[in-house]
């Protein structure tokens, strides 16, 4: 029942019409069906070659989405040196639209928390943020907290399969590390409680995100007993676990209707970039068909 039992919906956007839009901008067929996407689809992942039109097709995406009351305030996580290219780019495709842009000096030390209350209190249709200021907006505490000590609790009943399966000392010891650092983060969490005149990622008003380049991100660690598999990252990177948790919480506001990856190389050499992209966009899903785990994932896919 679970075998080539979905075909994927077809989206066909050429009866959108887009209001404010500069007129003298065709989009072109392939990007009106990812708008399309976009807008009845829930998360996304545009994997469009390079030149393909991605950055009109999310800001279309964010204005129409604003417009028929399906969000209130999308951001736009770019690369650092490319804040100002798609700020122009969203002004020449919507020369009228309202954008705040965030540039390094809103996220030195004394002006960060007067530059997050602004995205807070703005009626903005996007915020534009590079990537490494994006990370510096903390979620709250007590949902990193929660999210740490679930992956505490995945990483021991993994232990546990590993030792029930006879599995290699090697396997058992590389959960133990794993186990070690998120408790080294947690304790460090609880010691470091940040002052609670911090703004946290919940309190921007932000209902949908849009991440280009969205392969900067790859390097999310899980758990397997799988060995001399291309690209398995058993360690975190910061910023791939901060957007995780980013994403899971724009799952639980919008119904899975609130994360839009963007990126012309999805999968550069390995399939568990694949299963880290269905982590980001559909972990619900994945929670449905008891699929969380890479192995149980790959048992079926790989």
């Amino acid at each position: 029942e679970q075998m080539n039992c979905i075909r994927p919906r077809e989206y066909d956007g050429s009866h959108i019409t887009f209001s404010g839009i500069n007129p003298a901008i065709q989009l072109r067929p392939h990007q009106l069906n990812a708008i399309a996407r976009v807008l009845y689809g829930g998360n996304t992942l545009l994997a469009h070659e390079v030149g393909a039109g991605k950055t009109f097709e999310m800001v279309a995406a964010a204005m129409e989405s604003k417009r028929l009351g399906l969000c209130q305030k999308s951001i736009f996580v770019v690369p650092n040196h490319l804040t100002e290219q798609t700020a122009s780019e969203f002004l020449r495709l919507y020369p009228s639209a309202n954008i705040l842009v965030t540039t390094k000096k809103d996220f030195e030390k004394r002006s960060r928390k007067k530059f997050c209350a602004r995205i807070a209190t703005g009626d903005y249709d996007a915020v534009i943020i590079g990537q490494s200021q994006f990370e510096k907006i903390p979620m709250s505490p007590e949902r990193q907290k929660r999210m740490l000590e679930e992956q505490i609790d995945d990483i021991e009943e993994g232990i546990q399969e590993v030792k029930r399966a006879k599995g290699e000392r090697f396997t058992i010891k590389q959960l133990e590390h794993t186990r070690k650092s998120l408790k080294a983060r947690l304790e460090k969490l609880q010691a470091n409680h940040r002052k609670d005149d911090v703004v946290t990622f919940e309190q921007l008003g932000v209902d949908r995100m849009f991440v280009d380049e969205a392969d900067h991100y790859k390097n999310l660690a899980f758990y397997t007993k799988m060995r001399n598999v291309a690209g398995l990252s058993t360690s975190d990177a910061q910023k791939s676990s901060d957007m995780f948790l980013k994403c899971r919480y724009l799952d639980e506001l919008t119904g899975n209707r609130g994360v839009i990856f963007a990126t012309g190389t999805p999968i550069s050499n390995s399939m568990t970039e694949l299963y880290t992209m269905q982590r980001y966009l559909q972990y619900d899903r994945l929670q449905e068909l008891d699929m969380t785990h890479f192995d149980s994932w790959a048992s079926r896919f790989g």
